[in-house]
């Protein structure tokens, strides 16, 4: 598998705190060798749109769609408690 973010994500990215950004670059190895990785409790988030929501921190979740064997990174949010 690969990884391909779109511009949305990269803007969000680019202002995340720079250790969300460091976790989430471990947590996108361990997705491109494991969708089931149990850190990462990737989960389908909405159906419709075929999303996913994975785990980056306790606090924080990204977003991505699958498409052949590349992931489209969508976004990086706080997760609401």
């Amino acid at each position: 598998m690969k990884a391909r973010t779109t511009h949305q994500f990269d803007g969000v990215y680019a202002k995340a705190p720079v250790v969300i950004q460091k976790a989430f670059d471990k947590k996108l190895e361990l997705l491109l060798q494991n969708l089931r990785h149990p850190s990462l409790r990737a989960k389908k988030y909405d159906e419709r749109q075929d999303l996913w929501q994975a785990r980056i921190t306790q606090d924080w979740r990204f977003y991505f769609t699958i498409e052949g064997d590349t992931y489209i990174l969508h976004s990086i949010r706080s997760h609401p408690k």
